[in-house]
């Protein structure tokens, strides 16, 4: 059984903002990851982590080994009293743009915590300084938080996990590109593949390293 341990009119301060919190009030860390890279879709995650189970080493994903987010992925999938991926697919990011996709996507992650684990919940704490919109609870945006915040440090996690694992999956269906080396990212192994065998179907399109090539490449044509 999950066991809550909040005080009555606890008080939780983030950022500028306090709320007066009472008992069985629900609160989720919202991250996302996959904004910056060159192709496949943006994850992110929401996450209620269970105030009566600790997990240890919880951080920004990005400062963690694969080892270490696959480890800390086990034990919030295994002990968070709710969690949830779900992404913007590519279609989403090209006609929305690669922020409104995001936003998007953290939206789908709180409303599928009600859909699939019966949570509502009561405060949304979102990593940086832009809110979805649509959400039925109160928002608050935390600049640095998947650093500061354990939910939305387990949201981060969550989120560059399952992104990480379907790139590796795309990698397959096209190969030479190195998804499974670089997750889309524009390192220079993924900028030389591109020159080479020019975007495959899952490259962002409106993004301009990837515009660039196409507007070359047609006026070659």
């Amino acid at each position: 059984m999950t066991r809550t341990n909040h005080a009555p009119n606890q008080l939780a301060q983030f950022g500028q903002l306090e709320f007066s919190f009472g008992d069985s009030k629900i609160v989720c860390g919202v991250d996302e990851a996959g904004r910056g890279p060159l192709a496949g879709p943006v994850f992110a995650s929401a996450v209620v982590l269970d105030d009566g189970y600790l997990i240890k080493g919880l951080a920004d994903s990005k400062r963690l080994s694969a080892l270490e987010r696959a480890r800390l992925a086990e034990q919030i999938q295994l002990h968070a009293r709710a969690w949830a991926v779900a992404q913007a697919d590519l279609g989403e990011i090209e006609s929305l743009n690669i922020l409104h996709a995001s936003l998007l996507a953290m939206r789908r992650a709180v409303e599928m915590l009600s859909k699939h684990h019966g949570v509502i919940p009561d405060l949304a704490l979102i990593d940086g300084n832009q809110r979805p919109s649509g959400l039925k609870c109160m928002v608050q945006t935390i600049v640095g938080g998947d650093a500061s915040v354990p939910a939305i440090s387990a949201a981060s996690i969550l989120a560059k996990t399952a992104r990480d694992a379907e790139m590796t999956k795309l990698a397959q269906e096209w190969p030479g590109y190195g998804f499974e080396k670089h997750m889309g990212y524009g390192t220079p192994a993924h900028l030389s593949a591109l020159r080479t065998l020019g975007p495959c179907p899952i490259h962002r399109r409106g993004f301009a390293p990837i515009r660039a090539l196409l507007e070359a490449r047609k006026a070659l044509s």
